[in-house]
C-alpha cells in the first residue's frame, strides 16, 4: 500500500452561519457545501460563497453532471441546482447513519459512517446494489476515473483512502495532519481534493502529485 502525508495548500472558512460542513462535491466550477439547512456554492478561486439553495443538507452531496443529490436525515434528495427544486427523493441506505456520497457511472456511492461501509445505490429507487466494507469510519466519498476514494475520521486521526472498488482493499492512503478532520470529500479533476472539516466549519484543499485524472 502506498502511503503519504497530506499537503494542505489552502484553507477556506469558517463561513458565517455555517458551524459545520457536512457533504461536499465539485460541479466543474463550484464546490457545493452541505451546511445543515442549506447548500452553498463556494468559488474555489476567490474563496467566496456565491449561491445558496434552501434545502436540508446534513450529510453527503453528489453531482451527476446535471442534478445535485443531497442526503437529508433518512432520504436522498435529487435537486435542480438552478432553482433548488427537489425533483425526487429515495431512501438513504444507512437509515439516517449515512455520511459521504458520490456519483459514478449511473450510481450513487454512499458512505455509512459508524458501520464502516460504502453502498452502491440505484438513484431511481434507492435499492442497494452492492456494499463494500471498510476497517475505519467512512466519511466523504469520491471517484477519480476508476478509483474509489473515501475519507476517514476516528478521534483525532483522519486520512484519505483509495480502495479497490470490488474488494474494499486499501491501495493508497494519504494521512491528514493531526487534529485535522475530514467530513466531506471531493476531487476537482485537476490535482486537488477538497475536504470538509466537520465542526471546524472549514474546507481544506489537499494537493496530490500531478496525474492524468478527472472526476468520474
Amino acid at each position: 500500500m502506498k502511503q503519504s502525508k497530506a499537503r494542505v495548500t489552502r484553507e477556506y472558512g469558517p463561513f458565517p452561519g455555517a458551524p459545520i460542513i457536512h457533504g461536499i462535491d465539485y460541479d466543474g466550477r463550484h464546490v457545493w457545501l452541505a451546511m445543515g439547512d442549506k447548500l452553498q456554492a463556494l468559488d474555489p478561486d476567490s474563496g467566496e460563497l456565491q449561491r445558496s439553495l434552501n434545502v436540508a443538507a446534513d450529510a453527503g452531496t453528489a453531482f451527476d453532471g446535471t442534478h445535485l443529490y443531497q442526503i437529508a436525515e433518512k432520504r436522498i434528495q435529487k435537486i435542480d441546482p438552478n432553482t433548488g427544486e427537489i425533483i425526487a427523493t429515495v431512501p438513504a441506505p444507512g437509515d439516517g447513519e449515512d455520511s459521504g456520497m458520490a456519483w459514478a457511472e449511473g450510481s450513487l456511492w454512499v458512505g455509512q459512517y459508524r458501520k464502516r461501509k460504502i453502498h452502491q445505490v440505484d438513484p431511481e429507487t434507492g435499492a442497494v446494489l452492492r456494499t463494500l466494507e471498510s476497517d475505519r469510519f467512512v466519511t466523504g466519498v469520491t471517484w477519480i476515473n476508476d478509483e474509489l476514494w473515501h475519507g476517514t475520521w476516528e478521534g483525532e486521526d483522519a486520512d484519505l483512502r483509495h480502495i479497490d472498488s470490488q474488494t474494499g482493499e486499501v491501495l493508497e492512503r494519504i494521512d491528514m495532519p493531526e487534529g485535522v478532520h475530514v467530513s466531506g470529500l471531493t476531487y476537482d479533476g485537476n490535482g486537488s481534493f477538497y475536504c470538509g472539516g466537520g465542526p471546524s466549519g472549514r474546507v481544506r484543499q489537499v494537493s496530490v502529485s500531478p496525474r492524468k485524472r478527472a472526476e468520474k
